[in-house]
């Protein structure tokens, strides 16, 4: 039951016909852990701990510097210098006190993913590299956890969600992460430092990547499995493609 206290913070949300108190309750029973506490991981941290998720992990093992703040909004001027982990999880207590943070001031490997994310019920992924992207997904692959995944560069940005343990309604099994993703030739992307990115870019796509995780939390709507959402906010452009998972031969299934 919640107190009058939450009643009157979530009354919006139970109100809400596809939410309700049922739907709330699990919010506040979900486990979410967020991997990047920056560009993206910010509006994802800060709209789930709005949202009353009752758990909230964040891995990250970098430190706030001046230039994260035009993009990375959980972090203020006087956080420079601390780990991002603090600088968010201060954050977040300061906006839903009823929300648990578990921090993880490291960065992910195979040695550690798979200790991190089994006690997770939905994983998010807000990391800047290939390498720990595609750690991150076969580790939720190999326990059976949703994946919300995407990435921001200049005044683009892209998102979908993995769930390659489950199986659509035609009876096949989703996409995994590299059915759809594909390291550039050299094994290395651009980066926002080299080429830039409008503050606003990773404010949109995190907003809507922390809608997909509600989804998959309280079960309402689509989630965005075997579609990647791409968003050009040049000309607000919004272009959803279907990608299909692949055999080891690279035929679909």
């Amino acid at each position: 039951m919640f107190s009058a206290e939450e009643t009157e913070r979530y009354a919006r949300h139970i109100v809400l016909a596809d939410v309700g108190g049922p739907g709330q309750q699990k919010f506040a029973a979900a486990r979410v852990l967020v991997v990047g506490a920056g560009g993206l991981g910010s509006p994802i941290l800060q709209y789930l701990a709005a949202a009353g998720i009752g758990t909230l992990g964040i891995v990250d093992d970098d430190r706030v510097s001046l230039s994260n703040l035009q993009r990375q909004v959980i972090h203020r001027t006087e956080d420079v210098g601390r780990p991002k982990v603090e600088s968010a999880s201060d954050a977040i207590l300061r906006l839903n006190p009823h929300v648990a943070v578990v921090p993880f001031p490291v960065r992910l490997s195979p040695d550690n993913v798979e200790a991190i994310v089994a006690d997770f019920d939905v994983v998010v992924d807000g990391v800047d590299n290939f390498e720990t992207r595609f750690v991150l997904a076969d580790a939720c692959e190999a326990l059976g956890k949703p994946l919300v995944t995407g990435g921001v560069l200049s005044f683009y940005g892209w998102l979908t969600v993995v769930a390659p343990h489950l199986r659509g309604a035609d009876g096949t099994a989703n996409p995994r992460l590299r059915d759809v993703l594909r390291v550039p030739e050299g094994g290395r992307a651009v980066t926002c430092a080299e080429i830039g990115i409008l503050g606003v870019v990773p404010g949109v796509l995190g907003t809507l990547a922390a809608t997909e995780v509600l989804k998959l939390v309280a079960g309402i709507g689509e989630p965005l499995f075997r579609r990647m959402l791409n968003v050009d906010l040049r000309d607000a452009s919004f272009d959803v493609v279907d990608y299909e998972r692949e055999d080891r031969s690279g035929e679909t299934e």
